[in-house]
């Protein structure tokens, strides 16, 4: 195995989502598609920062982001990483049950990698998986310090 096999086989999931269900369908679904990627979980965008500044996040990763959530929502949280130089470059998809075209503007003005609705659990959410599965096996992320 090459050393960019290496790097993407760890690429790190962080999901910030308060809904227990979304993260159990979403975690299914890694298993199901045997995407064995570790992945951390913040309830809110505070628990997050929280995590980020702590460096408690290993690099590479990457943000599947709920909009609608206690405390600090989604699109709050892209504005405060955005205007953060050490978490600025962060690829972040929205991953939420919000299709308001006003979030999905918000969300890329704020440079979000993707902006997916979460259907019912079923075969378009394993679609969706499976994206983001095949994106950081292709896409080049940098490791960082």
């Amino acid at each position: 195995m090459n050393g960019t096999e290496l790097q993407h086989k760890h690429v790190t999931i962080f999901i910030i989502d308060d809904d227990d269900v979304d993260v159990l369908g979403i975690e299914r679904a890694l298993k199901k598609l045997k995407i064995a990627n570790p992945t951390i979980r913040a309830r809110d965008g505070i628990e997050a920062l929280d995590l980020l500044h702590r460096n408690a996040i290993p690099k590479p990763f990457i943000i599947l982001l709920d909009i609608n959530m206690p405390r600090m929502g989604g699109i709050d949280f892209l504005k405060t990483i955005r205007a953060d130089d050490t978490l600025s470059d962060s690829v972040v998809f929205m991953l939420t049950t919000s299709s308001d075209d006003q979030d999905k503007t918000l969300a890329y003005k704020k440079n979000v990698a993707g902006y997916m609705v979460k259907k019912q659990v079923g075969e378009s959410f394993l679609n969706i998986v499976s994206m983001l599965g095949h994106y950081w096996r292709v896409v080049e992320l940098p490791a960082h310090e």
